[in-house]
């Protein structure tokens, strides 16, 4: 795994949401549950820790990767349940950052992990990792800056127990993730909409499609409709499909890609292994 200096590259480790299984096996969009990995700057950034982050932590510990930053957009199991099973963490030489804001109790993201690592629901705790870990807590909306020529911004979004969306900036490109977030049916969402606007890549939430959504209501997800009305309204050219329903046979999920890129023609349905290269842009001259 060659890690980007320049521009950003984002890598699908994982798009399934709920559980880590696929109607089909194979599936040729996976069966690993949410995980995102950007480059830039020669830092890997990593969104969420489903399933698709333990072949991403084999991956890194086979280059010499050490420093890393994990964000959390939240703490459900499918975006959890591979956090224990990441290599790095019990590698003595490796630096991990890892990063949460969408609780709603008032604990901080040690104690939120801690309670995730406990008997009798795991058989060991935090106390096995070796590395040198830092845990930060951060409430939406706060800027995070991982290392130098690298931004991050935060906003809140609409889903059972908080969750948080993450705009990467660095090198003149910019990629937002924002899954589990549940939209209201023919009302617009300013302030999300500023908050993705004109970004080079969008991994938006689309579990479900219009017509399902009224069967859905408070669960806390999208659809891939508005996941296109979404980027129309910003000026997203490429949009990720992403967090797909463990129900969605691979047919349906080819068609429902099919039909959304006759609407958006950047739009394609996230799978292990999709990656997107990002080139750095020229800064302008300075005068």
């Amino acid at each position: 795994m060659s890690i980007v200096q320049a521009g950003m590259r984002l890598t699908v480790w994982g798009a399934r949401g709920t559980v880590p299984i696929a109607l089909e096996d194979p599936s040729r969009y996976g069966a690993r549950t949410c995980c995102v990995s950007i480059e830039a700057q020669g830092r890997v950034l990593i969104f969420d820790a489903g399933t698709g982050i333990v072949d991403l932590g084999n991956r890194l510990m086979a280059s010499g990767e050490r420093e890393i930053d994990l964000f959390l957009g939240h703490a459900h199991y499918d975006h959890v349940i591979g956090f224990p099973y990441f290599l790095p963490f019990y590698n003595p030489a490796c630096r991990v950052r890892i990063h949460a804001g969408h609780m709603q109790d008032g604990r901080n993201c040690r104690a939120l992990l801690e309670d995730f690592l406990r008997a009798p629901f795991h058989p060991v705790g935090l106390e096995k990792f070796k590395a040198d870990i830092e845990y930060v807590t951060f409430r939406p909306t706060d800027m995070l800056q991982p290392s130098a020529g690298i931004r991050i911004t935060t906003h809140e979004l609409t889903h059972p127990n908080g969750a948080v969306a993450y705009r990467v900036e660095s090198d003149g490109r910019s990629v937002v993730y924002a899954t589990d977030h549940e939209h209201r049916p023919g009302m617009r969402d300013v302030a999300l909409e500023t908050f993705i606007a004109g970004a080079d890549v969008l991994i938006f939430d689309t579990t479900f499609t219009d017509e399902e959504l009224p069967r859905y209501v408070g669960y806390g997800h999208s659809t891939y409709e508005e996941g296109v009305r979404l980027a129309l309204a910003t000026g997203v050219r490429r949009l990720v499909l992403f967090h797909h329903s463990h129900k969605r046979p691979d047919d349906d999920l080819a068609r429902i890609e099919r039909e959304m890129q006759t609407l958006l023609p950047g739009a394609v349905a996230g799978r292990p292994g999709l990656e997107i290269d990002l080139p750095a842009l020229p800064r302008a001259p300075e005068i």
